[in-house]
């Protein structure tokens, strides 16, 4: 860089560039979150205009700045611009609201160009923006995407915040590039985020076909292959939403904020795009199955939606809330197959995922504990309910082994295998179970989810190969 260079003012975009996100997505779902009803009011805002849209949302919708996943290397590279007496502007088509607060907070920039109730600061209407702002001077430009060739085109030098090669390749030609920053964004983040691992959750489907005996049925098995494909899509379209809606209270957790939303590895952008397309996948899926099955569905979406607006903060309902998701899954299964499920399936799923839901708040309010808060951000629980989560949670898996010996002792299992006696050999094996799942939660060893910890722990796994076999030797042995 010559000494000259250090005089010419440096315009640096936000969204995507100086912050690894979208504040106007950000600002959506932080709207959504607040209230609900502000779903009906945005596309009333958006027939006013862009400018007016954002400037709505800004005004009904706060956003944490300290939390958002700045650009560390590029913020580097700005404070040694800034020290060098390189004048430096934040120009942005982020409503003007939040970049006076950005601009607050890094405390490096001389001024502040953005959008505002009339103007959308985009495009061809940043570039008009700039020029006005600084008239007939020269000045250089910070941006990550392809709307940004029309100012680069008219920058006296680009500085890059992105990884694709065509962009690279297309500024070069209109442009001298003074330097490329990766975006620390990564396509396979979204997989991550859609938490494949978790649609195990999801085999439950298959539990009503299993009951019955008829897991051997080619076609019925199909139809559940066709749920669980179902199932899992809408639910990936849940976690995205999920995360989308939490990302202030992911980014103050220990672990949750590494989601690659709440991180930025992530574009939030694309993120949004594929909750609905996630959300239709599964839809179109259900089409080809019994209509019973699809209103399930449905059910399951509009339950966890409401969770994860509103009910996750209520104490109490979110773990009977979860533990009903879980249950709607054996629903949905005996649905897609026409089978009626048993009275004795969905108690003992109530009672046991129940159980394994308080775990998931004691495993967070532990956590909690540990960073000497008093509460978890975003839940309705405080540090002083450990011990009586403790005592629910185990009762409630108790409840569901005495669920199972009661269902043992049934007519139904009587007459459908050969040695029902043999399936006694099930409570004491959950009874174990159980009991170490608390054990290890009280000792701080499990994982917020206790799924993912079921998946990973060697015994759990033991303990499920026994389980089969036991079933197995009841009906053919």
């Amino acid at each position: 860089m010559s000494t000259n260079d250090t005089t010419v003012p440096l315009c640096v975009d936000l969204d995507g560039t100086l912050v690894k996100s979208d504040l106007l997505i950000e600002s959506v779902f932080a709207l959504l979150k607040k209230k609900l009803r502000y779903a009906i009011l945005l596309p009333l805002w958006l027939l006013k205009g862009k400018a007016a849209l954002k400037h709505e949302i800004a005004t009904h919708a706060d956003i944490d700045i300290s939390l958002l996943p700045y650009h560390e290397e590029l913020g580097i590279f700005l404070q040694e611009e800034k020290k060098k007496g390189r004048p430096l502007y934040l120009v942005t088509a982020t409503n003007k609201k939040y970049a006076d607060q950005v601009a607050a907070l890094t405390g490096i920039f001389d001024g502040v160009i953005a959008s505002d109730a009339e103007n959308n600061l985009s495009g061809s209407g940043k570039l008009r923006a700039i020029q006005d702002f600084f008239k007939s001077s020269q000045f250089d430009y910070a941006g990550n995407e392809k709307k940004d060739l029309k100012i680069w085109g008219h920058a006296r030098k680009a500085i890059i915040v992105s990884d694709n090669s065509n962009l690279i390749a297309e500024t070069k030609k209109i442009a001298e590039v003074e330097c490329v920053f990766d975006s620390g964004q990564k396509t396979n983040q979204h997989l991550k985020a859609m938490r494949p691992h978790q649609w195990v959750k999801n085999l439950l489907v298959f539990l009503p076909l299993f009951a019955a005996q008829e897991i051997t049925n080619a076609s019925l098995d199909l139809q559940a292959i066709a749920a669980f494909i179902a199932f899992s899509f809408c639910a990936s379209s849940v976690y995205l939403l999920n995360d989308l809606l939490d990302l202030p209270v992911d980014r103050k957790h220990p672990r949750k904020r590494l989601r690659p939303y709440a991180s930025g590895t992530a574009s939030i952008v694309h993120g949004a795009a594929l909750i609905p397309i996630l959300l239709l996948l599964s839809l179109l899926v259900a089409l080809f199955l019994p209509i019973e099955f699809l209103i399930v569905l449905i059910i399951y979406y509009l339950c966890t939606l409401f969770y994860s607006i509103k009910l996750k903060n209520v104490v109490m309902l979110d773990v009977l809330l979860l533990a009903g998701l879980y249950t709607l899954r054996i629903i949905a299964g005996a649905a897609a197959v026409s089978i009626e499920p048993s009275f004795w399936i969905l108690a003992f799923s109530l009672f046991i995922f129940l159980s394994l839901a308080m775990v998931k708040r004691y495993s967070e309010l532990q956590y909690v504990v540990k960073s000497g808060q008093k509460k978890i951000a975003g839940r309705g629980y405080q540090t002083t309910d450990l011990e009586l989560l403790i005592s629910l949670g185990s009762s409630s898996g108790y409840m569901a082994v005495l669920v199972l010996a009661l269902y043992i002792n049934s007519p139904e299992v009587i007459g459908m295998y050969t040695h029902p006696e043999i399936i006694w050999l099930l409570c004491p094996l959950l009874l174990y179970w159980i009991s170490r799942i608390w054990f290890v939660t009280k000792r701080g060893e499990m994982h917020d989810d206790p799924v993912v910890f079921a998946l990973r722990d060697k015994i759990s796994r033991i303990v499920v190969i026994i389980a089969f076999a036991i079933l197995i030797s009841a009906q053919y042995f």
